[in-house]
């Protein structure tokens, strides 16, 4: 059994997650209930971090992921940011890599520079 509190809505609700049944008890509604389960078997975040940026006087863009991605992919991702060096102008939203590690996830521009 392993004790969470969901973060889905300001409701906070304390989750208990069997991990033998994969049962959630404590959840006022559905997205409880699939956060729960998530963040037992499979957590997930978003990562948020920053590449080299050539051509601007500011050397680092920040850049984000555009969805959560597994938790266990973090230190791969951040190796893969490592490597990336993007010109300016670079515009927020703009996608840095596209469909990171295979994940259907992209890493976006945090900032218009």
């Amino acid at each position: 059994m392993k004790e969470i509190i969901c973060i889905t809505c300001p409701r906070g609700c304390h989750l208990t997650v069997d991990e033998v049944s994969k049962k959630v008890r404590g959840n006022s509604c559905p997205k409880g209930e699939a956060y729960g389960l998530c963040e037992v078997f499979d957590p997930k975040r978003v990562i948020t971090s920053t590449v080299v940026l050539l051509g601007s006087d500011l050397k680092r863009l920040p850049v984000r992921t555009d969805k959560p991605i597994s938790k266990n992919l973090m230190f791969d991702v951040m190796k893969e940011l490592d490597k990336i060096q993007v010109k300016s102008p670079v515009k927020c939203g703009d996608i840095i890599i596209k469909n990171i590690l295979g994940t259907d996830v992209n890493i976006i521009s945090s900032r218009d520079l």
